[in-house]
């Protein structure tokens, strides 16, 4: 069996290699560190292969599918994004722009590209990793809980249009809360809530994609916070999300970043 894995650097994503590497798995580990894919190449062991590549740049998307045409990879993981914290108006629009190119652009790019070859085998697994922030909207993180909400709403759709063609063609959306990682410097938050591990996370979603499962929400509080959302109000629900997010600060007034 063999996995591609986006963002496989740190995080999730090197969880999600580890745990695939203690099973046996081939992997294809891609990121835009070199260095550390090759660290992980060495310590990983067994049938790893790199490809360094920047998936805000839409050419390096298909660089690395065209890298993976005729592997046989098995199961698909777009674990790759980021989020940026601040008021809308003044966050930086580049940042902003390459957040959804990484976000949005290069997983529906590699989901579509990927689905078509396994639909032409009726074999294959895609994990895309989404947010709890994909079931509301999330004023001071409002780009990034829009990317989120595309990739859960895809991720459904796709469902759907699978099951209807009863086609052997899996897809699971990890959708956790709060995690501890490298995410949460680079977007600039700290929460209120003890976060999961990357390693929990992880093996929480393998198991349900494994499994053929669509939803992989690690957490019953995360799990009823998803619900919520059927019932609140989305203006209220929005201004709850405000005052979460306006909490999220270092003790010396500068906000900080949330996944």
């Amino acid at each position: 069996m063999k996995a591609l894995i986006t963002g496989a650097t740190s995080g999730i994503g090197q969880s999600f290699a580890a745990k695939l590497a203690k099973r046996g798995w081939s992997l294809i580990l891609t990121g835009r560190n070199e260095e550390k894919l090759r660290e992980m190449q060495k310590s990983l062991g067994g049938n790893i292969e790199i490809i360094a590549a920047d998936l805000a740049k839409k050419e390096d998307v298909f660089r690395v599918y065209e890298f993976c045409r005729g592997k046989d990879v098995d199961m698909l993981i777009n674990n790759a994004g980021y989020g940026l914290f601040g008021k809308f108006e003044d966050t930086d629009l580049e940042d902003e722009i390459n957040m959804i190119n990484v976000n949005i652009t290069a997983l529906h790019i590699l989901t579509k590209l990927f689905l078509r070859d396994f639909k032409k085998r009726d074999h294959g697994t895609i994990l895309n990793v989404a947010s709890a922030a994909g079931f509301m909207s999330g004023p001071l993180m409002a780009a990034y809980y829009g990317s989120k909400n595309y990739v859960l709403k895809l991720s459904l759709a796709i469902w759907e249009e699978l099951r209807r063609d009863r086609s052997n063609v899996k897809i699971t959306v990890l959708c956790p809360g709060p995690v501890d990682t490298n995410f949460n410097n680079r977007a600039g938050v700290s929460f209120s809530v003890k976060p999961i591990t990357a390693d929990q996370a992880a093996e929480y979603a393998l198991k349900k994609a494994l499994n053929g499962k669509f939803f992989a929400i690690p957490g019953l509080t995360v799990k009823l916070g998803t619900i919520a959302p059927r019932f609140v109000p989305q203006k209220m629900l929005a201004a709850v999300v405000y005052n979460i997010q306006k909490a999220k600060k270092t003790s010396d007034g500068k906000e900080k970043a949330l996944k």
